[in-house]
């Protein structure tokens, strides 16, 4: 059986702490306030190796509904091939992140940005992700990834969102307080509904520049290739369950369409038109839980430039997202068992259901060890399945990929942390990262 462990580098700052959490000694210097933490962490994966770094965490800068993240972060020096020769190399690099600013002058329009400048030794990239193509068909080389995006979102004065567009909520132990007559209702007539318009821009290298020494494909002006894509994402959000973080009923759904024009430096032009829906069923409690949760998700979507018939090099067909974007399965948040991006074409399904039950046991309730408030502990299991596909037909739902899996989580720093260990035909992985996987 196939044994790996990944972390999603970019949001590293927020998803790294709840291991520490475990651990914590008055040795870190650690420093505590009512929203403010400052935490050094430690973490090890295939694409990183050994790595470290510091983050800092401010809840409410500026306005109440804010947060900031930042982070610096470092490997240790590996081996690692370039070219057929030996070289070394370190992961490093820089995160931040800063969320839901108000803008001035205005009442429901808000901001965000996010953006990471790394260097990885290791990476994976399945050029050829069809649903029948084989795990070992991977490229593995080292290189840059780096990102920045950016949302401007503006909620509607419809529903919750006419009394709170910021989506503040009074919290105790964890669970929202006096939110017991919402979660469902009619939609846009109740609810909280949101449409805005996202930035990307995204530009991975590769250090290995011998496999494409004869290819056509990378029409810049240099021998190290570069996949980058910029553009915009256009979308509708209409969140109508009782608490967004950790919905126990209610509904939520979403559609967005993301287009790279094919200007400046993207290599070339793609669209993406996905939808997601999710519904929560709040359950009966047993004795030993505070809450019990059935959560079911279906995203679906369908890159309409993805052109079969042409290549821009071999392998590699026109208009296509590249392979972070638009129909892919695999990874943090969908299929979870399988690597990240393994599965990538013109058309995608997927499907999942989570049991999700919050503990009424919590070791680290009044712990002054620990750097920030955990207010409860979850257990979920979940199954999941998808495909991708070259058509948008019937096949979607035939010949599917399956995984299965467990989490443990935990509501720190009013924020969900998760550890999701999860199964399939082609081993077993295990993600630490925030949020719950398709609530947001």
């Amino acid at each position: 059986m196939q044994h790996k462990k990944y972390l999603f580098i970019p949001l590293l700052t927020a998803t790294i702490f709840l291991g520490n959490l475990l651990n914590a000694s008055e040795d870190f210097n650690l420093t505590k306030s009512k929203d403010l933490i400052i935490l050094p962490y430690a973490f090890t994966t295939d694409s990183t190796g050994f790595s470290a770094g510091i983050g800092v965490i401010k809840q409410g800068l500026f306005q109440p509904q804010t947060t900031l993240v930042a982070s610096v972060f470092a490997g240790v020096t590996q081996d690692i091939i370039i070219n057929g020769q030996p070289e070394e190399a370190n992961f490093s690099g820089g995160f931040i992140a800063f969320s839901d600013f108000k803008l001035p002058y205005t009442n429901r329009l808000f901001f965000s940005l996010m953006g990471l400048k790394s260097y990885f030794p290791r990476a994976n990239y399945y050029i050829d992700g069809s649903n029948d193509s084989y795990k070992d068909d991977v490229f593995t080389t080292s290189g840059d990834s780096n990102f920045f995006y950016t949302t401007f979102r503006y909620v509607l004065p419809i529903g919750e969102g006419l009394d709170n567009p910021e989506g503040l909520y009074r919290l105790q132990d964890g669970f929202t307080m006096g939110r017991e007559g919402y979660g469902g209702g009619t939609p846009f007539v109740t609810g909280r509904t949101s449409i805005g318009l996202k930035t990307f821009f995204q530009s991975n290298t590769s250090d290995e520049t011998e496999r494409w020494e004869d290819s056509d494909w990378w029409e810049h002006d240099t021998d190290v290739p570069t996949w980058g894509s910029n553009g915009l994402r256009f979308f509708l959000t209409h969140d109508n369950t009782d608490f967004d973080l950790n919905p126990s009923r209610g509904y939520h759904f979403q559609v967005q369409y993301s287009k790279d024009f094919g200007k400046g430096d993207s290599l070339q032009s793609w669209d993406f038109l996905e939808f997601k829906y999710n519904q929560y069923f709040d359950l009966d409690t047993f004795s030993f839980t505070k809450q019990n949760v059935l959560a079911l998700s279906v995203w679906t979507g369908y890159s309409y430039s993805w052109d079969n018939d042409s290549e821009i090099a071999p392998g590699f067909d026109a208009h296509r997202p590249p392979l972070w974007e638009g129909p892919r399965l695999g990874g943090f948040n969908r299929m979870r068992g399988y690597d990240n991006n393994r599965f990538s074409d013109k058309a995608v399904f997927y499907a999942t259901a989570e049991y999700r039950a919050v503990l009424d046991w919590n070791p680290l309730k009044k712990n002054d060890y620990i750097p920030v408030a955990v207010d409860w502990f979850q257990v979920v299991g979940f199954v999941e399945v998808g495909r991708v596909h070259d058509q948008y037909n019937f096949d979607l739902l035939s010949d599917m990929k399956y995984d299965v899996g467990i989490s443990l989580r935990a509501m720190a720093a009013q924020l969900p942390v998760r550890l999701d260990i999860a199964y399939s035909d082609e081993g077993t992985n295990m993600w630490v990262m925030i949020q719950q996987p398709f609530d947001f």
